[in-house]
């Protein structure tokens, strides 16, 4: 009992999250995908293989956390590795790209396909003309905190019921 105290304790303070005004931020966001400036995003041009691609990004909203985001983000021709910093969800709009993973497996993205990329992952996106996605990025919580949340919800659920 001693120890369930102690870890709901911890769990609660680990889960307190600051008062934020929130007034600022207005509940639903909506916007034309088509009608988002988009300015330019350079790849790193360590990271360029072949060609010159230009890609540009026009962020649609963040959290106002700030541990995700979503965004339009387009590119046209070329190939390049690119390092996902934030787990990333990506639901293709048009065009389309060959990407291969980090373990050599490969996949076609066309318009209308969604695709994962885990954090802390590299991959090789291959555009053969053009491509244009939907972003939905979100942040990790620092492993500490993501153990808190796991036990947190592990007792929610009743699967600890002896702690």
């Amino acid at each position: 009992m001693a120890l369930k105290l102690l870890i709901a304790g911890m769990a609660s303070s680990a889960l307190m999250v600051p008062y934020r005004r929130v007034d600022d931020h207005p509940p639903v966001i909506a916007a034309s995908g088509d009608n988002l400036a988009l300015k330019a995003a350079p790849i790193n041009p360590d990271w360029i293989i072949r060609g010159t691609p230009l890609a540009r990004i026009g962020e649609h909203s963040q959290s106002t956390d700030e541990a995700s985001l979503t965004a339009v983000w387009d590119c046209t021709a070329g190939e390049f590795r690119w390092f996902f910093g934030w787990d990333e969800t990506v639901v293709i709009q048009e065009g389309e790209v060959h990407v291969t993973a980090e373990d050599g497996s490969q996949r076609l993205l066309s318009a209308g396909d969604i695709a994962y990329f885990r954090q802390g992952t590299w991959s090789t996106w291959r555009v053969d003309n053009y491509v244009r996605k939907v972003a939905f990025l979100r942040k990790q919580f620092p492993e500490p905190l993501a153990t808190l949340y796991r036990i947190r919800n592990a007792l929610r659920r009743g699967k600890y019921s002896a702690l």
